[in-house]
């Protein structure tokens, strides 16, 4: 393993954005595995789109490495991703980028709904929908929260290994929102636990996600980096294009049980939630701020 990895408990807190000699996302190459580091540690790793871009560049690089047999998605310092940048000074939510997830009009310039739309069609559920079908088998490695739109950077992994102190969730119905874009928590967590999760905006702990099939592993924190790496190695050594067709045949099975058009569906009621805030708060998230839906999650603890 590499020393300069960095992940978890990297030391390092300064903000990272577009502007900065440090990236936003990092990228090396341990033997066969490409490592794909998120790196805005003073923020959580809260997802801005310069992030989600650079999430892109990374991924596709190592699809199109034939040396790479398999990725890490890891999180620099002490949290894989607190969710979508809501309120950090390098947010972005108003800067263009080239779009790639779909042919859908860009966001800037727009107004009200078709704004909000458009950008969270590309940078949301359209990315998560386009790492999903990575040909290379993808581990996640998480540590502290994976909140939201962090729970959906995992949710696209094929594995995921979880330090004992990771707790997942999906508390954004406290926006009046039935969760989050990339909704895919009926096919990941089944009905019962989804909704257990979605009512109640509950903390899983990683003890209980390996218990119901989300987590592949739970490991000490100081030994995450080292197993993410070598079950991703293990992985790398399988014939790649039978791991290919291997994930494939997953993935549309799963597309088989409703999971594409699900997505659809409640992509369209989360934005009927956004317009409902809108129109009778004047506010699209409810008045919930980053440090409000922080707050709100410090008081319930991982169950």
């Amino acid at each position: 393993m590499s020393a300069s990895l960095g992940w978890p408990g990297d030391s390092r807190d300064e903000e990272q954005t577009m502007a900065d000699d440090e990236p936003v996302v990092r990228y090396e190459r341990v033997e066969r595995t490409a490592v794909v580091t998120m790196n805005r540690p003073r923020y959580r790793n809260a997802q801005n789109s310069a992030m989600t871009y650079a999430l892109d560049d990374a991924f596709y690089r190592a699809c199109a490495d034939d040396e790479v047999g398999a990725i890490v998605l890891a999180g620099a310092g002490e949290h894989f991703s607190a969710g979508h940048d809501i309120g950090s000074p390098g947010r972005d939510a108003d800067v263009d980028f080239e779009r790639r997830a779909g042919l859908w009009w860009g966001h800037v310039g727009r107004s009200g709904g078709e704004s909000r739309f458009a950008r969270e069609q590309e940078v949301y559920l359209g990315m998560c929908r386009r790492w999903r079908e990575m040909p290379k088998p993808v581990v996640a490695s998480v540590q502290g929260a994976c909140v939201a739109g962090g729970l959906m950077l995992a949710w696209v992994c094929d594995l995921v290994v979880a330090a004992e102190d990771a707790f997942f969730a999906d508390p954004v119905v406290r926006m009046g929102i039935p969760g989050v874009e990339y909704f895919v928590h009926p096919w990941v967590l089944g009905p019962r636990v989804a909704k257990e999760l979605l009512f109640t905006g509950r903390r899983l702990s990683a003890r209980r996600a390996h218990e119901i099939g989300m987590v592949t592993e739970v490991v000490p924190r100081d030994r995450l980096a080292e197993t993410s790496l070598a079950l991703a190695a293990e992985v790398a050594a399988m014939p790649r294009f039978g791991l290919a067709l291997a994930k494939k045949a997953v993935n549309q099975a799963e597309d088989l049980m409703g999971r594409h058009s699900g997505l659809d569906s409640a992509f369209g009621l989360h934005h009927l939630a956004h317009a409902h805030n809108a129109e009778v708060g004047g506010d699209s998230l409810a008045g919930m701020d980053a440090k409000g839906m922080k707050r709100a999650a410090d008081d319930d603890p991982p169950r």
